[in-house]
């Protein structure tokens, strides 16, 4: 029997077995060593992302003494500081009130004005590769085109972007179960070097207002949108860890996968209006966010079992996305899969806002080495990273 333990290279290498083993155990389940509350099937982790029962926070409403709760180590509060007055980790009506700001960046008129810059930008890359003769899909075109489309988007000047990615790894560290204090540390430290950063560039765009995202955030007259500084520093570290970490997961894992299954990566190549559906499998069928958690600010009952307040529920997603009640043959790539309710994006209040753009990014890349790379192959095996909740490979060494 597949066993989920989320530490174990075995399982981290392949999840799917035992996220089947745990569909069948039931549709809710407690797992002792996080404390959390397993959701595995499609069905429940859909319903619950838009149960307003459940919350990313609980401190709108309770103090961690209310809910049960120890209060994070004093020396993590720059991290916590960062992250929760981000909107993905804030409830209503604060979530409301930023997310209104923000997505008038991200409306469907203006991600497509976004598309000939991402395409040119995918296929200088693409170009540079094959120029080479190969190298690291992940660092040579995965991580660089997510990030410069974001950093242009929020106004960062091409000169300020290299630290952009480190700081969002060691940040992002902190979303896996049970970090370190080494992890802890390092997040800490790019939270107030990030941090820093941005408060000296909105200083900069208070005199200097562009055209970038930074400038409209802070150009907000109305006092029911205005965010303040933390808020705007918060939004703008999740805009670009978000903006890029799934795509660039999801670029390496999508090649992966194709290059595993060649007659898919054969169909695909001799047809390159499969693009749209390919993305939306490849995101479904190994998800680049495994794992998305919600506190239970009201008593909640699941399949008889009830999960009281204070507790945490961790939903799969990388299960769901494999449940045969909703996908057939769940463990097989299609990329001619037309039903595809994947949830890779989350759903609710939370869905992902720059779910279009990634969608826009990962056919741009994807259509430049079709294109321009299309003896595309796998140089060497790749090595996973050693996470979970963000699951992703530490490179995908290629040939032309």
């Amino acid at each position: 029997m597949a066993a989920f333990d989320p530490w174990d290279p075995a399982f981290l290498a392949d999840p799917y077995p035992a996220y089947a083993e745990l569909r069948a155990r039931g549709r809710v389940q407690y797992f002792e060593p996080t404390n959390q509350w397993l959701v595995p099937r499609h069905a429940d982790v859909s319903a619950l992302l838009r149960d307003r029962r459940l919350g990313r926070t609980y401190q709108h409403r309770f103090t961690h003494e209310d809910f049960g709760r120890t209060a994070p180590p004093s020396e993590h509060e720059p991290f916590h500081t960062l992250n929760d007055h981000g909107m993905l980790d804030l409830e209503p009506p604060d979530h409301t009130r930023i997310r209104r700001l923000v997505s008038k960046a991200f409306t469907p008129r203006t991600v497509e004005q976004l598309k000939p810059y991402v395409s040119r930008l995918a296929g200088e890359l693409v170009d540079g590769l094959v120029a080479r003769g190969g190298g690291d899909l992940l660092t040579d075109v995965a991580e660089p085109l997510p990030v410069a489309v974001i950093a242009e988007m929020l106004g960062i000047p091409e000169s300020d972007r290299a630290p952009l990615r480190p700081w969002s790894a060691d940040i992002c560290g902190m979303y896996e179960l049970s970090p370190s204090e080494d992890t802890a540390a390092k997040a800490v430290r790019a939270s107030l070097e990030f941090s820093s950063y941005l408060r000296e560039l909105i200083a900069a765009r208070r005199k200097e207002p562009g055209e970038d995202l930074i400038s409209g955030l802070i150009s907000a007259h109305d006092d029911e949108d205005r965010l303040t500084e933390q808020e705007m520093i918060s939004t703008a570290v999740l805009l670009l860890n978000a903006g890029h970490e799934a795509t660039v997961n999801a670029t390496v894992n999508g090649w992966w996968a194709l290059f595993r299954n060649p007659d898919q990566l054969a169909a695909l190549r001799a047809d390159h209006s499969l693009i749209p559906s390919a993305v939306e499998e490849l995101m479904r069928y190994d998800t680049p966010l495994q794992l998305f958690e919600r506190w239970v600010l009201d008593e909640i009952e699941i399949d008889g079992t009830t999960v009281p307040r204070g507790a945490e529920i961790a939903m799969l997603f990388g299960s769901a996305n494999h449940d045969p009640d909703v996908f057939a043959a769940p463990e097989r790539l299609d990329l001619t899969r037309a039903d595809n309710p994947h949830i890779s994006f989350s759903a609710g209040i939370h869905y992902c806002i720059g779910a279009p753009l990634a969608r826009i990014e990962l056919a741009a890349s994807m259509g430049a080495l079709l294109d321009r790379a299309p003896t595309l192959h796998l140089a060497q095996e790749p090595e996973r990273k050693p996470n979970f909740v963000i699951r992703g490979l530490e490179g995908l060494s290629v040939e032309i």
